[in-house]
């Protein structure tokens, strides 16, 4: 997006203020040159453009003399009306600019205060840290949210607020605010979509104010693809996969948590990537169940128990080492293990106890059987004595037989 800015009027020592958004296009523009008019941009005192009638002098950036790479190929210099054009503009960019213009023997030039927003993002439910500079000690800290205050800090601890706590703050987040006393980041956690809005930092160093502009965005998720992402159900044994469905940045920090115990990590130094006991004050509750995917950060939990059951939380740390800043996000799983019956081996090992149960009923009967028949026929034989010699000499051969 293109935002133009003109200004009517003669020149004079007003200042116009800019905003515009990260990423976005801007122009800066007065009067309609002359032919014959010089023109020189300067930024924070720094040339970064000029043209007049000579086109061998006319530059940007560092072509010109006292200028520098900062742009890179982002400045446009309108040669009909001496506008600059700033393109993918970055909060670094932010500052003051200056036209000057030289017409004869007459000198005016114009100013312009250009302000970046940063451009934040994040899912509902999630959390997000919102950070600027590293503050000194002596630093006073004052984040806004649409101009009203809603957090503070600086050397005095009974004046440190955030939300209702401050005189002009509300309750709209409800302990939601979490103020880093080292640096002066905010955290807004489980944000909702009316926490979307401008967010302001306020840094008070001495006797100047600097500040930073935070346009925070909050995107919901389908109800379906909450569940999907967020809740997990696995049978005992079974392997579960904690994923994002997205490429990770190689600049960003991610760390696991299992029940607020770091379970992984993984970064940019590869020196630093650990799971489990690995990591420092890990635990070795998951013993070489854990393996984690290097490209999207996926958390994978092998021949899963009872006892992993719980919440398993992700932190991505963003870092933007050209922007200076840190964002910071949070993705919750909830994991529920259940018990899947018997196993494969447990099967197993019942039906080769009752092989080997069967196998030995079997012999014993053979032994008894062996055991008893002689006897058995003694006493036929005695009874067939009785009945018939016939019936005897029968018997007789029959025993011999078994007794064989």
């Amino acid at each position: 997006m293109l935002f133009l800015f003109f200004c009517p009027g003669s020149f004079g020592a007003d200042t116009d203020e800019v905003f515009v958004m990260e990423g976005d296009s801007v122009s800066l523009t007065c009067l309609k040159k002359n032919q014959q008019d010089r023109i020189k941009w300067y930024y924070n005192d720094i040339r970064i453009a000029q043209m007049n009638g000579d086109p061998s002098k006319t530059c940007t950036d560092v072509q010109c003399n006292e200028g520098t790479e900062r742009f890179r190929d982002r400045l446009k210099l309108d040669h009909l009306t001496g506008s600059l054009t700033i393109t993918n503009i970055r909060d670094t960019d932010a500052g003051e600019y200056k036209l000057l213009i030289t017409r004869g023997n007459s000198d005016s030039e114009k100013i312009f205060s250009v302000s970046v927003h940063d451009k934040v993002f994040v899912m509902e439910g999630d959390s997000v840290s919102l950070t600027g500079l590293k503050k000194n000690q002596q630093d006073r800290i004052k984040w806004y949210y649409n101009d009203i205050r809603i957090a503070q800090m600086n050397g005095d601890p009974s004046k440190t607020c955030t939300d209702v706590q401050c005189n002009e703050g509300t309750e709209r987040f409800r302990d939601r605010l979490k103020l880093d006393h080292l640096t002066g980041s905010l955290t807004i956690t489980n944000i909702r979509d009316t926490d979307a809005g401008e967010y302001k930092l306020l840094i008070t160093r001495g006797n100047s104010d600097s500040e930073k502009i935070f346009s925070v965005s909050v995107t919901g998720v389908p109800a379906a693809e909450q569940d999907e992402v967020k809740r997990k159900t696995v049978k005992e044994g079974e392997s579960v996969t904690l994923d994002l469905d997205v490429k990770r940045n190689p600049n960003d920090v991610m760390t696991w948590h299992f029940n607020d115990i770091l379970i992984a990590e993984i970064t940019e130094d590869q020196s630093q990537i650990c799971t489990d006991f690995q990591c420092e004050n890990g635990e070795e509750r998951f013993r070489d169940r854990l393996e984690l995917d290097h490209q999207t950060g996926s958390l994978t939990i092998m021949n899963t128990r009872n006892t992993d059951s719980g919440e398993y939380k992700l932190k991505i740390n963003s870092i933007s080492r050209r922007r200076r800043r840190s964002v910071s996000s949070e993705k919750r799983f909830d994991v529920t293990v259940t018990a899947s019956g018997l196993s494969s081996g447990a099967v197993a090992g019942i039906v080769v106890v009752l092989l080997v149960s069967a196998l030995t009923a079997v012999g014993v009967g053979v032994i008894y059987h062996r055991h008893r028949s002689p006897r058995k026929a003694v006493e036929e034989k005695q009874r067939a004595s009785v009945e018939s010699p016939n019936k005897e000499k029968e018997i007789f051969l029959q025993t011999q037989i078994e007794i064989t």
